[in-house]
């Protein structure tokens, strides 16, 4: 008869040290004797089936995070860190997209790229981005940093990021910012920015208002606004000017719908293709006037109001 092999004692973790995620079968790394699956690793399947409906809810520009997340194809937005940032890093640029769908990137020169739009393995995508950045502040200068399924008890963004920093989005006409050394690029990463160029839409952010992003397609133009506002009110608010029909933009402009998108409602206009974002900055900001006095509205929605409240929720989309 065989015998069996001694079993290695796993090392125990010390305080305050992460549990290492395994196997779900393989004993936990605790030391506890139990597996994976029962002891830590319930906590981590947990933390991936949930869901955080708001997962950029307190972070400076919670609007412009979902936006660039959902919506703009090519945007940098330069992050301060709580305490400031580490020794050799000069800087923490969040990208919407990085070349070969990285989820982050230590360059060369010791900085750090961050991707928004990349999948992640949760239900909190602010504890994903957490991880990922963290692993990236500590990676080797010209290295990629792959995903993986963060700790269930790990840092969010909100633990990071320092809550009193601006939060101001640069939005590109393309994804150049991804080789500051086009000459030296690999062909692997010069083959992947002439994709992403070649299917990026033309954006822009308006500056009059938070969070409004124009967009250009073939056929027609889009104004898309991600907005604070909680979403009934909001939706009853946008129903009193529909039913007034104070809703457009301006002579040939829309109010189609709404997506919903990480906890927030973005109303979406139409808008003629020679409508430029430049056109749009005076009608937006006038709209915006109403909107906060249709928000102060208290009175229940009347017979019209309801119809228009109903068009206008029928036509909206869950992006996330």
């Amino acid at each position: 008869m065989a015998k069996k092999r001694p079993q290695t004692k796993a090392k125990r973790p010390q305080p305050g040290e992460e549990i290492p995620v395994v196997g779900a079968r393989e004993p936990c790394p605790c030391g506890s004797g139990r597996r994976y699956k029962a002891c830590h690793g319930r906590a981590a399947a947990q933390a991936v089936a949930e869901l955080v409906h708001r997962p950029f809810e307190g972070l400076p520009g919670e609007c412009d995070w979902v936006a660039l997340r959902e919506l703009v194809p090519a945007a940098t937005v330069e992050l301060p860190l709580k305490g400031g940032l580490p020794e050799g890093v000069p800087s923490v640029t969040l990208a919407t997209v990085l070349p070969m769908a990285w989820p982050a990137l230590r360059r060369d020169d010791g900085s750090v790229l961050l991707g928004l739009q990349n999948d992640t393995s949760s239900g909190d995508i602010s504890r994903d981005l957490a991880d990922t950045l963290r692993r990236a502040l500590a990676a080797e200068p010209g290295t990629p940093v792959q995903g993986r399924r963060a700790p269930a008890d790990g840092q969010r963004l909100q633990d990071l990021l320092d809550p009193e920093g601006a939060f101001e989005p640069v939005v590109h006409s393309g994804f150049e910012f991804w080789v500051p050394d086009a000459e030296n690029a690999t062909p692997e990463v010069t083959a992947s920015l002439e994709r992403a160029n070649a299917a990026a839409i033309p954006t822009v952010k308006l500056s009059g208002v938070d969070a409004a992003y124009w967009c250009e397609t073939p056929e027609k133009n889009h104004l898309r606004w991600v907005m604070p506002h909680e979403e009934e009110r909001l939706l009853d608010a946008l129903a009193r000017l529909h039913a007034a029909g104070r809703s457009s933009l301006g002579e040939g402009t829309r109010l189609v719908g709404s997506f919903r998108a990480h906890g927030l409602t973005v109303p979406v206009w139409d808008l003629p293709s020679g409508v430029t974002a430049e056109e749009v900055e005076k009608p937006a900001a006038e709209f915006a006037e109403r909107l906060a006095a249709a928000l102060a509205v208290t009175e229940p929605l009347t017979p019209e109001e309801r119809r228009a409240r109903g068009g206008l929720t029928n036509r909206q989309v869950t992006l996330s």
